[in-house]
């Protein structure tokens, strides 16, 4: 949600689009009558018509001033070069747009008079835009990452007949389930960027009109661990930050939380869409997928969705090594997309024919193992089949459900466990997706359990369920999952590995979720666990491509706790974990049955 880079990072003449394109500055009046502030900048040559191609955001339209230039804009350099006339509109409430702003704000079926969202704020901006800018040729792209990927999902509906083709890319898809929330758990390393959203403008503005807390350290694990109870945040997030208390007054998935979602009206789409996402996205996992899968359940359009080795918006930008933490995934990544996926299909649909008829794949993923580029006719792949692993006895991950027993672990609340080994303060935790998790293994509140080194490549391609039977001690708890890639002991290092670590027996974590486990049953209806009482508690983790290669192992970590990426919780039953008092928080024991286990969705291995 939080796009921590303004501009992506092209290496070319920093001047070209002060040279190539003129910029207009303009205020586009909404149907309610509120007027939302949009640059445009649209190439010299005037000799021929152009497509629109459009963002929309909360982060602003910098810089302003009809004589200040972005350095790059676009989605990519090759698009700004090929000629687009590129528009960049503050949202309504934003910046220097009119209007109040509401985070996430409510799409409204069947609008009728002066009734706004952002629908209908982006058919007016379209409508307005084809009929004033000149030189365009009737054809309108949308485009965003991180929330304004969210907005490009969001001109798909009711969308104007004008907009041909979108790409949301790190969409948000529905609020509870990405960026603040995981399953119901908080994430508390975004914390600070509630500054970012909580605090409304009463005019527009060129500056800043909120500031980030100060927190006189480093490390983010010890602040918060100090801090104690969510309820002791308040000094630094008064009653003006508006998300804070949001946050805190709807703990449950409620209708506030479900009106903001946008998936559950992805139907009947006109638009081509092609749907981004990074394989390591700490911050927007759920929402790509989830908009894909709707699109494709529900529409008739074209629809394919592409995910590559990448953290949170990664594809914008053209480093040559594609690495995340200690782990290289290859060269040129990004490059590939922007010059071979993503420049085409805006080419094909705003410039060219704009038939359903492409050269690309339905889905383009890469295999985050094999370390390749993979092509499917569909999303999970038709081929795969399911594969059970359990958690059985001596630290085992077998395929043959094992006899009676468990493991248990004390979980205690002064001593959670690290989602990273790194002292930081960090916005979007985007390293710890490949981290290494030896360190968590050697803890005694994280159980282990590891296949026998593979014999044969084994390729995970879908999501994973991890259906666990678990008891606690107390009436609460979270339930944390990881699948981890074990490497050989011969591995060699990369140059982006950190000097204490050697890639040999590295543990590199695929991926992870947290459940919530008050919200087992239902994200709506909380409720405690009985004390000792074999409970079922099932964690969905998203999709994952990725090859466990021969000689590797496969490992699941349980745990209940990742701080401070999950705020703690606190293993005693309250109502709101945002009003819970330091005598809450309670040392706990947890277990692990047996009979839990993993569902994979294997790839069968072509001979």
């Amino acid at each position: 949600m939080l796009v921590v880079f303004v501009h992506t990072i092209w290496a070319q003449d920093e001047d070209y689009v002060r040279d190539n394109y003129d910029k207009t500055e303009t205020y586009i009046t909404m149907r309610d009558g509120v007027r939302l502030f949009t640059t445009i900048y649209a190439p010299k040559d005037t000799s021929k018509e152009y497509p629109i191609i459009m963002q929309r955001t909360p982060y602003s339209c910098k810089p302003y001033g009809e004589d200040q230039f972005r350095s790059k804009i676009g989605p990519n350099e090759f698009m700004m070069k090929d000629g687009y006339i590129v528009v960049y509109q503050d949202v309504r409430g934003r910046w220097m747009s009119e209007g109040v702003y509401d985070n996430m704000r409510a799409y409204i079926p069947n609008k009728t008079g002066d009734q706004t969202d952002e629908a209908s704020d982006t058919y007016d901006t379209i409508d307005w835009l084809v009929e004033n800018v000149p030189n365009n040729n009737g054809k309108v792209g949308t485009w965003g990452i991180s929330y304004p990927g969210f907005y490009a999902t969001y001109s798909l509906l009711d969308a104007h007949p004008a907009l041909k083709a979108s790409s949301p890319q790190a969409c948000i898809g529905d609020f509870y389930f990405d960026d603040f929330h995981h399953n119901g758990s908080y994430l508390l390393s975004y914390w600070r960027a509630t500054a970012v959203f909580g605090y409304d403008k009463t005019e527009p503005t060129k500056d800043a009109w909120y500031d980030f807390p100060e927190l006189g350290t480093e490390d983010q694990y010890q602040f918060f661990l100090d801090v104690g109870p969510l309820s002791n945040l308040d000094k630094y997030y008064d009653e003006s930050n508006v998300f804070w208390q949001q946050l805190k007054e709807h703990p449950n998935y409620d209708e506030f939380w479900r009106s903001r979602g946008i998936i559950q009206h992805l139907e009947d789409i006109k638009p081509a869409v092609m749907v981004v996402g990074g394989l390591f996205d700490a911050e927007d996992l759920y929402g790509p997928f989830e908009t894909y899968e709707n699109i494709e359940n529900r529409s008739d359009n074209y629809n394919t969705v592409v995910f590559g080795p990448w953290s949170h918006g990664d594809w914008a930008r053209t480093k040559k090594r594609q690495a995340i933490g200690n782990v290289f995934f290859g060269e040129d990544i990004s490059l590939h997309f922007q010059r071979d996926i993503e420049t085409p299909f805006f080419n094909h649909f705003l410039k060219g024919s704009g038939s359903n008829t492409t050269d690309f794949p339905e889905a383009y993923m890469y295999d985050t193992g094999a370390r390749e580029w993979k092509k499917y006719t569909e999303w999970p792949p038709k081929a795969v089949q399911n594969k059970t692993f359990w958690l059985g006895g001596n630290q085992d991950l077998i395929s043959e459900k094992p006899a009676n027993g468990s493991e248990s672990f004390i979980s205690d609340p002064k001593k959670p466990v690290p989602y990273s080994e790194d002292i930081k303060m960090v916005f979007t935790p985007r390293k710890f997706m490949t981290d290494d998790q030896r360190f968590a293994a050697r803890r005694t509140d994280v159980l282990v359990y590891e296949t026998e080194v593979l014999d044969d490549d084994m390729t995970l391609a879908g999501d994973i369920m991890a259906k666990l039977q678990v008891a606690t001690t107390g009436t609460a708890a979270d339930w944390a999952i990881k699948l981890i890639d074990v490497y050989p002991p011969d591995a060699e290092d990369y140059p982006e590995t950190q000097e204490y670590l050697k890639m040999g027996n590295y543990h590199m974590m695929v991926r992870s979720e947290v459940m919530r486990g008050r919200f087992r049953n239902d994200f709506s209806k909380p409720e405690p666990f009985e004390p000792n009482k074999k409970t079922s508690v099932t964690v969905k983790l998203q999709d994952v491509h990725h090859t466990f290669k021969k000689g590797h192992k496969i490992q699941i970590q349980v745990q209940s706790t990742m701080f401070p990426y999950v705020d703690i919780n606190p293993q005693t039953y309250v109502p709101n974990i945002f009003e819970a008092s330091e005598d809450d928080f309670k040392k706990q024991t947890h277990t692990v049955y047996h009979d839990s286990k993993i569902e994979f969705s294997i790839l069968p291995q072509k001979n």
